[in-house]
């Protein structure tokens, strides 16, 4: 895995790695030398940096890998396919490049979908799968749609194909600062002026917005494949659910639909919906218990 001059921030003991695989490049970081593989998987407003706590207190015991998806951070964004399933087939052939699997999987927000594909479609691969704040189109994600019901506006916004590429460029640091970062965070300092330059940084290249709007494009456009796919190949290794306390519950509902076996569920109080950024040390201690329990088996 060669590495590279990191395009952006950096963490002490991370190195950055560009792979070329399945059509696009990816960006993308590891740290740690032993222990069992994971792969951590951010959503939206976010990009690996998402996992700059995180990461440290995974390292000391596994091995951990934290990418870009295509069309975010510093991933390749050229005209090409964006959305679901081809997010996790860029899954599968990372883990072939890095020579790691099968890994732990940890998705969190938008990239669920991606996550639930990849560990269907790809079982050997896959030690285990975390889901953190997510749920999946036709299991719950289309109600955060629905505006007339405590749903939000930019879940169909940035699903309308070539709108946020046309509108954000040029407004990414109001979007993100002015209205995302406050609405989502509820836990205060957690997300510092440095680390929102960051997030800027890599939203405001030209092409930014392609991967944002191929994985909420998806939720319009499913139209029961996922639901079709859960039944045919529900996730076939232990799961964990991983969300704040007292918002009903969805990521839970959701990963016990899909699951063929078990599920353990973990909610975390205090917190809004950033938690890789909000509570590192709860979401680690949590997701250290579960994938130490599978790798014992």
């Amino acid at each position: 895995m060669p590495t590279i001059t990191p395009p952006g921030a950096t963490l002490p003991g991370v190195t950055h790695h560009l792979a070329d695989i399945n059509g696009t490049r990816l960006h993308y970081v590891s740290a740690g030398t032993h222990g069992s593989p994971i792969l951590l998987v951010h959503g939206w407003p976010e990009t690996w940096w998402a996992f700059r706590k995180l990461i440290p207190l995974l390292a000391r015991t596994h091995r951990v890998f934290a990418l870009d998806l295509r069309g975010f951070g510093d991933s390749g964004n050229a005209d090409t396919e964006y959305g679901e399933a081809v997010t996790a087939e860029d899954l599968h052939h990372l883990v072939e490049h890095i020579g790691a699997g099968p890994v732990h999987v940890l998705v969190q927000d938008i990239s669920g979908g991606t996550g639930f594909r990849f560990a269907a479609t790809r079982p050997d691969d896959v030690l285990s799968f975390t889901g953190v704040e997510t749920s999946l189109a036709g299991f719950g994600f289309e109600a955060l749609a629905d505006v007339n019901n405590r749903g939000s506006w930019h879940v169909g916004f940035l699903g309308a194909p070539g709108i946020p590429g046309m509108l954000l460029p040029g407004h990414e640091r109001e979007l993100l600062a002015g209205w995302a970062f406050p609405l989502m965070n509820g836990t205060e300092g957690s997300i510092g002026e440095s680390d929102i330059d960051e997030f800027v940084r890599s939203y405001a290249r030209p092409n930014a917005w392609r991967g944002t709007e191929g994985l909420y494009g998806g939720l319009f456009s499913d139209r029961g494949a996922t639901r079709a796919l859960a039944e045919s190949r529900p996730i076939a290794v232990p799961v964990l659910t991983v969300e704040r306390a007292g918002h009903g519950g969805m990521t839970e509902a959701t990963f016990r639909q899909v699951a063929a076996g078990e599920v353990t569920a973990v909610r975390i109080e205090g917190v809004g919906h950033l938690i890789a950024q909000e509570a590192p040390e709860a979401l680690a201690a949590a997701l250290l218990e579960f994938t130490g329990k599978v790798d014992t088996v």
